[in-house]
């Protein structure tokens, strides 16, 4: 199979997000039994000391059969936090006045010890 091919195998349809130095890709995709999947990358953009820059990417796959369970959670979340802080951002980078609360700590799981995530490793 050609790189035209597999290429056409894979990109189905796409969406992006620009968001400052986020950007957001959203990417039907298909298997090689001709299924669709969507992927949902995160690339963000940093400055190297020298002016240079690269980008760090964090991807996840979501398969149809977690789509309702996903939707579900994403706008439990989402509802959430708007239901709690509402929509005004409120942020150092948005509003020149904030004024940074103390630094809380980390939240702690059930056990009781912390759980810290790197998208990386995964």
């Amino acid at each position: 199979m050609g790189d035209k091919d597999l290429m056409d195998q894979e990109e189905i349809y796409s969406k992006v997000l620009r968001a400052g130095r986020r950007t957001y890709f959203f990417d039907v995709r298909s298997t090689k039994a001709g299924d669709y999947y969507l992927t949902i990358t995160e690339s963000k953009k940093f400055t190297n000391d020298d002016g240079s820059f690269h980008y760090k990417k964090h991807k996840i796959y979501l398969y149809k059969e977690d789509f309702e369970s996903f939707r579900e959670i994403m706008e439990e979340m989402m509802d959430y936090i708007i239901d709690e802080k509402g929509l005004e951002v409120i942020s150092e980078r948005h509003q020149k006045d904030f004024k940074k609360e103390e630094e809380t700590p980390e939240k702690e799981d059930s056990t009781g010890s912390f759980t810290d995530v790197d998208f990386d490793d995964i």
